[in-house]
C-alpha cells in the first residue's frame, strides 16, 4: 500500500511533547500521530454509533417543532399567576440544563 504524506503545523512546545511520548511508546513520530489519530477515528465512530438513534430523533422532533408558531397561541398560559410562570420557566430552565444565570453545567461560561 503506497503511504501519503501530510504536513501539520503546531508549536514547539507541542512538537516536543509529542517526541516525548513517541520515544516513551517505542514508536517514531509519524507511527505515533498515526497510532494517536486511529485510535480519536474509532471513539469518534463508536460515540457516533452509538448515539445514532438519539440523533436521528433529536432531527425528527427538530423537523417536526420547525412548523410550530413562534409565539405561544393566546389561551390558558395567559391566565398563569406571575408565582406558576416562575415554577414554569424554573422546570424549562431545568429540563433544557440550564441554571438561574442562563449557564448549562459542566460548560464554560
Amino acid at each position: 500500500m503506497a503511504k501519503t504524506r501530510i504536513s501539520i503545523s503546531l508549536e514547539q512546545g507541542q512538537a516536543d511533547r509529542i517526541r516525548q511520548h513517541a520515544e516513551r511508546a517505542g514508536l517514531d513520530v509519524s507511527a505515533y500521530l498515526v497510532h494517536a489519530a486511529t485510535r480519536q477515528m474509532a471513539e469518534s465512530d463508536a460515540i457516533e454509533e452509538q448515539f445514532a438513534e438519539v440523533d436521528a430523533l433529536i432531527a425528527r422532533a427538530e423537523q417536526a417543532a420547525s412548523g410550530l408558531p413562534a409565539e405561544p397561541a393566546p389561551g390558558p398560559a395567559a391566565e398563569l399567576t406571575e408565582q406558576e410562570r416562575r415554577e414554569v420557566e424554573e422546570a424549562l430552565d431545568l429540563a433544557h440544563g440550564r441554571d438561574r444565570h442562563d449557564r448549562r453545567p459542566g460548560h464554560a461560561a
